[in-house]
C-alpha cells in the first residue's frame, strides 16, 4: 500500500475489482503544467468524502479497490506510452477495472492500447484532440483521440463537451468520420440525449471513459491545463458516468492541475472517481 493511497482503496491486488494507479507525467503540455502533481491531489482530496454514498445508497466499499501508487516519472513520451500500455494491459489480463489518474491527456491512448480493439471510447473534453502531430509529438495531448482511434477505429470513439478545434482538425473529421458531441448540443438538449448518441455511434458493449477535467467549466474546474469557457457542469459528468457504469471496463481522469487553484478541481476530479466505482458497484 503507497503511503499515500485513495480513500477506502484498501484491498490487495489479486482481491481487487478496481485498480487505480497515477502517471505523474506532464512533458506536452503547451499552456499551463502541473498535471504531473494530479493523481497525488485527488488521492488527498479523496480523504474527504464519506464511504457512504448518499445518492448511490451504497457503501463505497461494495467494490474492492487496490491502490498500486504511482508509475516512475517518465522521460520521453514513448517511454510512458510503452509504460502505461504495459500496465494497463497486466490489469485487464487480470480481469481487473483499471482507474488512471494522470497526468495530461497524453496518457490516455497508452491506458487504451491495454485492451483489446472491441470496445467504444467516450471521452469528456473541451477540445477534439484529433491532431495526428503537435509539436513534433504524435502523442501530445492534443493527440489523445487520434491516437485512441488508431487503436479502436475512428468509428469506435466519441468525445462529448467539445468546444473547439482547429480547422485541421475540422477537416480531418469530416474526412475520417469522427463522431463528436459539442458542449453547445448539451447544453440544448442534455446530457442524455448525448450520451444515447455516444453510444448509438460506438456501438460496443463494453466501453472505456476518458475524462480530460477541461470538459468542464472552469468556473467548476479552474486548475487544468488548457481551460476553456462555456464547458459542461459536474452533475453532468456524474450523469454520464452513472448511465455508462454498468459497462465501464476501464476509466482515466487527467489534466488536474493542483498549483493553479484551491482544491476545487482535485475534489471533483476525486469525487468522479468515486462515482465511477460506485456505478461499477451498482453491477456487482
Amino acid at each position: 500500500m503507497p503511503a499515500l493511497s485513495f480513500a477506502d482503496a484498501d484491498a490487495p491486488l489479486d482481491d481487487a475489482d478496481v485498480v487505480l494507479y497515477g502517471v505523474p507525467f506532464d512533458r506536452t503540455a503547451s499552456f499551463r503544467s502541473g498535471a504531473r502533481l494530479g493523481p497525488n491531489a485527488m488521492r488527498e482530496a479523496s480523504w474527504n468524502f464519506e464511504s457512504y454514498m448518499m445518492d448511490h445508497k451504497r457503501r463505497i466499499t461494495d467494490v474492492k479497490v487496490c491502490d498500486l501508487g504511482n508509475t516512475e516519472e517518465f522521460g520521453p513520451t514513448r517511454d510512458m506510452v510503452e509504460g502505461v500500455r504495459r500496465r494497463s494491459e497486466e490489469i485487464v489480463g487480470k480481469g481487473k477495472i483499471p482507474i488512471v489518474l494522470g497526468g495530461e491527456h497524453s496518457i490516455a491512448p497508452a491506458s487504451v492500447m491495454g485492451f483489446e480493439k472491441d470496445i467504444g471510447v467516450l471521452g469528456i473534453d473541451a477540445h477534439l484532440d484529433f491532431r495526428d502531430e503537435y509539436l513534433g509529438d504524435r502523442f501530445s495531448h492534443a493527440c489523445s483521440a487520434r491516437r485512441i482511434a488508431d487503436h479502436v477505429g475512428v468509428d469506435d470513439v466519441v468525445y462529448i463537451g467539445v468546444r473547439s478545434f482547429s480547422e485541421g482538425e475540422s477537416q480531418d473529421l469530416e474526412r475520417l468520420g469522427l463522431t463528436y458531441v459539442s458542449a453547445f448540443d448539451i447544453h440544448d438538449s442534455g446530457m442524455d440525449r448525448a450520451a444515447d448518441r455516444a453510444l448509438k455511434a460506438v456501438n460496443e458493449e463494453k466501453i472505456y471513459l476518458t475524462i480530460d477535467l477541461d470538459g468542464v467549466d472552469p468556473a467548476y474546474a479552474p486548475a487544468v491545463g488548457n481551460p476553456e469557457p462555456f464547458g459542461i457542469s459536474p452533475l453532468q459528468v456524474k450523469s454520464l458516468i452513472n448511465k455508462i457504469g454498468p459497462r465501464l471496463v476501464g476509466m482515466d481522469i487527467n489534466e488536474v492541475s493542483p498549483g493553479w487553484d484551491h482544491g476545487q478541481t482535485a475534489l471533483l476530479a476525486a469525487r468522479l472517481v468515486r462515482e465511477a466505482i460506485a456505478a461499477i458497484a451498482a453491477n456487482r
